[in-house]
């Protein structure tokens, strides 16, 4: 009976986390999986999982992760690890750092933007704690 439900709990931590198209959160966000989110957040995103930003997503803040899929918009500051994959409906507004870059046609790319390895942005990020 208890060995069902640590298996549970086991399977449920690899879920990502989700922010629904109606919801609006304000504060910030400290988590080690993955994040979907297609409502609206304000404050501080920091993860070491992938960040994925809905169409009608709408992120007011920073973040920090180790894979990003923009759709939505984005204003604020983002230190990517990897991969930054903007989409076509994607708008960013602000400063960003990456390891990688892919844009689609059509995307907002209003942004100062330094391309460095995962290695320089994690030693970079560490110094600034």
């Amino acid at each position: 009976m208890f060995a069902d439900k640590k298996k549970n709990v086991t399977e449920n931590a690899k879920l990502p986390n989700y922010i629904g198209i109606s919801t609006k959160i304000k504060g910030e966000i400290n988590s080690q999986e993955d994040f979907r989110i297609d409502g609206q957040f304000e404050g501080n995103l920091t993860t070491t999982g992938k960040i994925v930003l809905g169409s009608k997503g709408v992120l007011d803040g920073n973040i920090k992760c180790a894979n990003a899929e923009i759709l939505g918009k984005v204003s604020g500051d983002l230190v990517v690890e990897n991969l930054l994959s903007l989409k076509s409906t994607a708008k960013i507004d602000g400063n960003v750092v990456i390891g990688k870059l892919a844009i689609e046609a059509g995307a907002g790319f209003n942004a100062t933007c330094q391309m460095k390895s995962a290695q320089t942005i994690k030693n970079v990020d560490s110094k600034t704690k």
